[in-house]
């Protein structure tokens, strides 16, 4: 195999175990150091941040020690941090594991940065092998999986990563590894001919590869978030009701595979670069600020075409004899230094995004600059050669990966709607917040969720996540919602991707949702109101999460959910439930009680529900109308959550 493409292959896998271990890093700074909004953002903010600050140093370890042994050590410690992560360690351990594989992530980039003078073939292949793998299996990690599955899938995916950063840099043909001799650099070739050739189109030496290196923060950021993004083409797949106005209702996501196909064609193959430098910027702008507006699916199209692209715009073609052509390695350190630079406008990005949702201010503007960013360089970057054809390797790369990602957008569907069955005299509710399926222990562990569900013909679920990067990017609601074979109805809070949903045995005739006045809170909410056909007979349901205002009782959002709920349900029987955050002698539960319902777990209080570890605070609550009556009430003990769920079986006259 000729060299640059085991570079490809290694930068790929690379790529893959990277994305494995943010996908662990990112909610593990959240749920463990920042343990369920305990933890002020602007620290939590530079924690994470810390970690790229450090990896700043990174290019300067390479320049002295040398870009292989460097790269070597750091590909080992990555691909053992993610086999660690797979043994599920949860807690500190898992917290300071991720850290530890990130921070030999980043190094690793540099080294290889320094190596590697086109990295866009080996980047763009990861983001897209990372997707359809994500894809295949639902969009949960085989991190998380653990078992028979995730150790066999996870142990050749890290060997063939270590084979191959080994490989590539042994075998090496292209710029020359960078050693320190008695404190000063000297070049060692890595081939016997050391003469250079001009490269292609004029470009010099000395930037080759530092505009695509720039790119891998900005690309890991827009790809995950947006564009190669598996839960979101699965939120993005529903299709309008006129029984749901404004809501989606579940469907196969059968646009994702042409998301993989637009992106790889756009990189794989380059269309002539005059058209090719307005084309791509303006779509990958066009697919951001389509995204921050909530139109999800032309969003992840044109980002992932865009994206793509601007990537193949970024990387001007060179040889390997003009990559050579750097005496002084100057040109490998200003790789490497891109490279991690990249990496921080992507933790910048990312926080900047999602520390929105503590401190209240718009968040849509983030991908946009990032957008923009990208859009910027590749425009401005030197004109290179496109290849006439693309090579057969090339082409089959592209359909398989396209073809793999449609296929994992089949497998994974919600389950079909329930048929009316006999008239129930009994319902059993369970309202739970799931905190996007992640343990006291930091773990995102769906079967202990589901264990706490099963049994329940309806659920409320509050703060479910459906493709938050921050947590991961899973579709946690279509995951659960297979586990337990039940339909589901998902309503938007904070943004598309995340609020409440109502699963139900029973069929759903029709729903609404309102959007609730903020009042002074970061995040938003909203009441999802759902209408049940118990077998001839209707049954209305509110699903909400109220969100308090600093230092402030929700009481003006509990007015507005009463008032909706008792709208909506128009004298048929209603049962309101989810995490109301506040306490049975707050004035917000009392607009409830005032609105005419009844406190279905009065006869258990008190029933502290959080923290599920010590709970010690009445937050999640259950509200009914008169003339229906609750037994069973309890609130079981788990750690699957940070709450505790609340169950309870009403009777219906």
């Amino acid at each position: 195999m000729r060299h640059r493409h085991l570079s490809t292959l290694a930068l790929a896998l690379g790529v893959t175990v990277l994305l494995d271990v943010l996908r662990v890093w990112l909610p593990s700074v959240i749920t463990l150091f920042g343990r369920a909004a305990e933890t002020p953002a602007e620290l939590l903010g530079a924690f994470a941040l810390g970690w790229f600050v450090l990896a700043l140093a990174a290019p300067a370890l390479v320049r002295r020690l040398g870009a292989r042994p460097v790269g070597l050590a750091a590909a080992g410690v990555l691909a053992a941090v993610r086999l660690l992560l797979t043994a599920g360690p949860g807690g500190a351990a898992q917290l300071w594991l991720a850290c530890a594989g990130l921070l030999a992530g980043l190094v690793w980039l540099a080294a290889t940065a320094a190596l590697v003078d086109r990295p866009v073939g080996g980047l763009a292949l990861g983001l897209a092998g990372s997707a359809v793998g994500h894809a295949l299996l639902g969009t949960e990690d085989l991190v998380w999986r653990g078992g028979v599955l995730g150790w066999s899938l996870s142990v050749p995916l890290v060997l063939a990563f270590l084979a191959a950063a080994g490989l590539s840099v042994t075998r090496r043909s292209g710029p020359p590894s960078v050693t320190s001799t008695s404190g000063s650099d000297r070049v060692v070739p890595s081939n016997e001919s050391t003469a250079a050739s001009e490269p292609v189109r004029g470009t010099p030496p000395t930037a080759a590869g530092r505009r695509a290196w720039l790119l891998c923060g900005p690309a890991l950021l827009l790809a995950n978030q947006i564009a190669l993004a598996p839960a979101i083409w699965s939120a993005a797949a529903g299709t309008g009701s006129p029984d749901f106005p404004g809501l989606a209702r579940p469907a196969v996501p059968v646009l994702g595979g042409y998301a993989v196909l637009l992106f790889l064609g756009a990189v794989l193959l380059r269309m002539p670069v005059r058209p090719a430098r307005v084309l791509w910027p303006v779509a990958l702008v066009a697919g951001a600020a389509l995204f921050a507006a909530g139109r999800l699916a032309p969003a992840y199209l044109l980002t992932a075409a865009g994206l793509g692209g601007c990537l193949a715009l970024a990387e001007p073609l060179t040889d390997d004899a003009a990559a050579d052509a750097d005496p002084d390695g100057r040109a490998a350190a200003r790789r490497g230094r891109a490279a991690v630079v990249g990496m921080l406008v992507f933790a910048v990005a990312t926080v900047a995004y999602y520390a929105a949702y503590d401190l209240g201010y718009p968040n849509g503007w983030v991908p946009v600059g990032a957008a923009v960013l990208v859009a910027l360089v590749a425009f401005t970057a030197p004109p290179w050669s496109a290849p006439a054809l693309p090579d057969p390797a090339r082409t089959w790369i592209l359909l398989g990966l396209t073809a793999l990602a449609g296929l994992g957008t089949q497998l994974h569907g919600p389950p079909s709607d329930s048929r009316p069955g006999n008239r129930p005299t009994e319902v059993r509710v369970t309202a739970y917040n799931i905190r996007m399926g992640f343990g006291i222990d930091g773990r995102l562990d769906l079967d202990a969720v589901a264990r706490e569900l099963r049994g329940a013909d309806v659920v409320l679920l509050s703060e479910v996540d459906r493709g938050w990067w921050l947590n991961g990017g899973h579709d946690t609601l279509t995951l659960l919602a297979e586990r337990l074979d039940m339909p589901y109805v998902f309503a938007p809070a904070a943004d598309p991707v995340w609020g409440d949903a109502v699963l139900t045995r029973y069929p759903v005739r029709s729903g609404r949702t309102r959007p609730l006045t903020a009042h002074g809170a970061p995040t938003g909410a909203q009441a999802l109101g759902v209408t049940l056909d118990l077998g001839g007979r209707e049954l209305a349901v509110v699903a909400t999460h109220l969100q308090p205002p600093p230092g402030r009782d929700p009481v003006e959002q509990a007015r507005e959910v009463a008032a909706f709920a008792r709208g909506y349900a128009a004298g048929r029987p209603l049962v309101l439930g989810g995490d109301l955050n506040t306490e049975p002698d707050d004035p917000a539960f009392a607009e409830f009680t005032r609105a005419g319902l009844v406190d279905a777990l009065a006869g258990a209080r008190p029933l502290w529900t959080s923290p599920a570890d010590d709970p010690r605070a009445q937050i999640d609550h259950v509200f009914v109308s008169p003339g229906l009556t609750a037994a069973g009430v309890r609130a079981p003990r788990t750690e699957a959550s940070d709450h505790l769920p609340v169950t309870l079986a009403v009777t219906v006259p």
